[in-house]
């Protein structure tokens, strides 16, 4: 049943509809895509729902709304519906996330309801890589296995605390966020390289579909930065996801931090979006 302004809740009769929705902008919708796909849009599986807007009976947008808030293909007159509808309920997500425009329109419109955000990330350059990587790739960096688990999942809290600004395990969250990195891993997801036994890099695909992959994780210990690593790794990376899991590979990054975008740019990525992000 509809709602005000066209909006209502998806579910696996949707699926097709929703499918061709993200298929407008496979790359930037990858996280989205990967959800309906793995969930069939149940929301038992995805843990939230997923919101659609209708037009003439055609879905014109959605959004995404379990841990994370991501719009879909939205425009400004349709990330305000989607805004209004969350302010019915108000927040159960984390994090809002996706392009900036539809991102900050409904920030906009919740932002009085919803409380202080943590942290605001405007202008996160979405980034891409369509064909061979223009450095030359680590040979070292390989799939990560159980037996690497000593050395990966220090380096993926550390990663974490460092990008978000807060522990994975804080408040009780070392088992889920470790259940986290063994899923990725047991995926053939997870990409590391090892120097006499210690991790000098690391990276994760988040999630991928047969259109696109999208990177996470990225980091090096601080007293090996500088050194290239990151470059040659993510050649590897690269290399490895295009070949065996999707052809495009894509990543999000903090405007700030001209390190990363250096690297990514050293590899061949080229900024073809701006992602925004509301950290609570």
């Amino acid at each position: 049943m509809l709602t005000r302004h066209g909006v209502r809740p998806l579910g696996a009769t949707d699926l097709d509809a929703f499918l061709a929705l993200a298929s407008r902008d496979p790359v930037v919708n990858v996280f989205t895509d990967y959800r309906a796909r793995t969930t069939n849009l149940e929301p038992r599986w995805l843990g939230g729902e997923m919101w659609g807007r209708f037009d003439g009976g055609e879905m014109v947008a959605a959004c995404h709304v379990g841990a994370n808030l991501v719009p879909v293909q939205a425009t400004a007159e349709d990330a305000r519906a989607f805004a209004e509808r969350a302010l019915t309920r108000g927040r159960t997500v984390s994090t809002i996330v996706g392009p900036h425009d539809a991102v900050q329109v409904f920030w906009n419109g919740v932002a009085a309801g919803w409380g202080k955000p943590r942290e605001l990330r405007w202008n996160q350059p979405h980034l891409e890589i369509r064909g061979t990587p223009l450095v030359a790739p680590d040979p070292g960096v390989r799939r990560t296995t159980r037996t690497d688990m000593d050395e990966l999942y220090p380096a993926c809290v550390a990663m974490y605390t460092e990008e978000v600004g807060i522990s994975p395990e804080y408040g009780g969250g070392a088992e889920l966020y470790r259940a986290r990195v063994t899923q990725l891993m047991n995926r053939g997801w997870s990409f590391a390289r090892f120097d006499e036994g210690r991790l000098v890099f690391k990276a994760e695909v988040a999630c991928a579909t047969p259109y696109a992959a999208q990177i996470q994780g990225v980091w090096v210990p601080p007293d090996r930065r500088g050194e290239g690593l990151a470059t040659a790794g993510m050649a590897a990376v690269v290399e490895l996801v295009r070949r065996e899991v999707a052809p495009i590979v894509s990543l999000y990054v903090n405007n700030w931090n001209d390190s990363a975008r250096r690297t990514y740019a050293k590899v061949g990525f080229v900024e073809t979006a701006r992602f925004a992000t509301v950290m609570f």
